[in-house]
């Protein structure tokens, strides 16, 4: 038991540590589209980059899956890009309250990718055996990613707010378009940026 809480804290160390600031912008971007009456939808995006993630973290550990850790960690960013472009695309959706029925889709590909960059990390830490490390890991990745995803709907909320405060009386600015456009886009540019420094040469 003290491997698997010990493995836990790894997890949840790694996704909220600088180190994985990919990982949680890529969580911040997934959640800028949602508001707190889209719950329902984010749930089963999240839940599907879960599994996605997952699947690949375990294929990866075990030596099913090797991909170069150039190729994975050039990928991640784009991951990233491709999602906040996304966002800016279906803004006009997400304003009405329609959600994309492919985004589950779409977060579970993406959620393969990012498992393959927790696997870099996670499989140099192995000594012998991998099943309760593997599992502490995971669950610490996940209790992790519910702390950033937590902190993210508190700041999208009081962003919201104070937009909906700020454009009060006008008719032509949609606040949670604002909010949406300004978040997606610079977390787009940041990404954009790392993905051409990673880029595999």
């Amino acid at each position: 038991m003290s491997d698997f809480w010990a493995f836990l804290q790894l997890g949840f160390g790694h996704i909220v540590a600088w180190d994985a600031a990919d990982h949680v912008l890529f969580l911040l971007v997934l959640a800028a589209i949602y508001r707190g009456r889209d719950w329902r939808a984010a749930l089963l995006v999240v839940s599907a980059f879960t599994v996605g993630h997952s699947i690949t973290l375990i294929l990866a550990v075990t030596n099913v899956l090797v991909l170069p850790s150039s190729i994975v960690e050039f990928l991640i960013p784009v991951t990233i890009v491709a999602t906040g472009i996304e966002n800016l695309l279906m803004r006009e959706r997400a304003a009405q309250g329609s959600s994309a029925r492919h985004r589950p889709v779409f977060a579970a590909l993406f959620g393969l990718v990012h498992g393959a960059g927790f696997a870099g990390y996670l499989k140099s830490l192995f000594v012998d055996d991998i099943a309760l490390p593997l599992l502490g890991f995971n669950v610490g990745i996940e209790v992790g990613q519910v702390v950033v995803l937590a902190a993210a709907a508190a700041l999208f909320l009081a962003i919201d707010w104070v937009l909906r405060g700020a454009t009060r009386g006008s008719r032509r600015i949609d606040a949670f378009q604002l909010r949406l456009v300004g978040a997606s886009a610079l977390i787009t540019i940041v990404a954009t940026g790392w993905a051409w420094e990673r880029f595999p040469r």
